[in-house]
């Protein structure tokens, strides 16, 4: 491919990720962005370390000031007010194709001389578009959270002005899609996160266990699964820590199993032997049971989000509507009512491999290079008023889901 000598070199592009202090599935696309540019520098706010991330121990990793704060790891969600001024601080070279994955503040980077801007969006921030629980679960002190309110129709205008330097933005599921046209006014290319198929394998036997892997935090709705399973007597094996485990243990009935933290051996044994996936919350897109899915398992989800677009109803998994424990083991009972085909169930999960994500980001990293104003290659929806900026972020007249 000949590259105009005006644009910048798709080839070669510079990464850039809100943090790296935390494993989870937007982490696991950054990984496989860096192992298939191997000399791509990563610009990112802090790094925990490169134990937990071992494919970013060859990569040259660039963070911020803030990598230098003391208590971080702890800390780093209350502190979201200092990640713009860290991405700012941070200096990217001139006419690079920036391959930017954000939920937060990564997008604020600032742009050099020639370089163009593709943002891999997991969602708008929830942060300040849809603050509620955001503050409800991490800020306790009533007075500093009302302050923290009042900043946030401040945050909203900050981050749709940083949206318009994005020559292209590419969402990982149809969902957020919306979210980005509602809080953003930008249509968006639809790039599903890559799932690595390939490590997962239908096994021949299977327990009678469902299995949930996940971080054990407020908003992924563990606690539904957790009293339905006690209501049922059902087993759950639960992979995972974070702070809601204490909350979680102390509820959970003799058939509920906590694990904690897994290797992945330990992850894919229990993955291909249990007998389905519970997915409980709701999520922008959501690899876990996608990777069930690809050992041939069905899964029991939450209808909403990202879920709706990975699981087939009744094909590949049942949902439940009502986010409570009654309507989720309702849900289980209706999935052990049926038959399952587990290699039908596979070819679902194979629509969203590595390779295929790959394919199609390399693709897109060509058009944002070769093209001059984001118009050429990305239809504008209409224009947004500055009031929208100052509300939370809504679709179809309600105010954007928590999950």
């Amino acid at each position: 491919m000949t590259t105009n000598s005006n644009c910048a070199d798709p080839s070669s592009p510079v990464l850039v990720h809100d943090f790296l202090i935390q494993m989870g599935g937007a982490e696991k696309v950054v990984e496989v962005m860096a192992e298939a540019f191997p000399d791509a520098p990563i610009y990112t706010s802090a790094t925990m370390g490169t134990n937990l991330f071992p494919a970013f121990r060859s990569s040259r990793v660039v963070n911020s000031w803030m990598q230098r704060l003391p208590g971080l790891l702890k800390w780093h969600k209350k502190l979201f007010f200092l990640y713009p001024f860290a991405f700012q601080s941070l200096r990217l070279p001139s006419r690079r194709v920036a391959w930017i994955s954000s939920s937060s503040f990564s997008k604020w980077i600032r742009k050099p001389a020639g370089a163009r801007f593709l943002c891999y969006c997991h969602t708008p921030p929830r942060y300040f578009w849809t603050p509620g629980e955001y503050l409800e679960n991490e800020i306790r002190n009533p007075l500093l959270r009302r302050f923290v309110r009042l900043l946030m129709p401040l945050f909203r205008a900050s981050d749709l002005r940083q949206s318009r330097k994005i020559d292209l933005f590419v969402a990982n599921s149809q969902n957020v899609r919306r979210r980005i046209r509602e809080c953003y006014g930008r249509n968006a290319v639809v790039v599903y996160p890559p799932v690595d198929v390939d490590r997962f394998q239908i096994s021949e036997t299977s327990e009678d266990f469902y299995l949930i892997v996940s971080r054990l935090v407020a908003y992924k709705k563990i606690d539904l699964a957790v009293k339905a399973f006690t209501s049922l007597g059902k087993k759950l094996v639960i992979i995972g820590d974070g702070p809601d485990r204490a909350r979680l243990e102390a509820m959970a009935g003799p058939s509920v199993e906590f694990l904690g933290r897994a290797p992945d051996e330990v992850v894919t044994e229990k993955m291909a032997t249990c007998r389905a996936y519970v997915f409980p919350g709701s999520e922008d897109f959501g690899i876990v049971p996608v990777e069930a899915q690809a050992c041939g398992k069905p899964v029991v989800a939450y209808r909403e989000g990202g879920a709706l677009e990975t699981v087939v109803e009744n094909k590949t998994g049942v949902f439940f509507d009502r986010p409570d424990p009654e309507a989720l083991a309702s849900a289980v009972r209706n999935l052990e009512s049926r038959s399952w085909d587990p290699r039908r169930i596979r070819r679902n999960a194979e629509r969203f491999s590595t390779t295929r994500f790959l394919e199609e980001t390399r693709q897109l990293l060509a058009r944002v290079s070769e093209s001059c104003p984001a118009s050429v290659f990305e239809e504008r929806f209409e224009r947004i008023s500055p009031s929208l900026a100052m509300q939370p972020c809504q679709v179809d007249g309600r105010t954007l889901s928590k999950g």
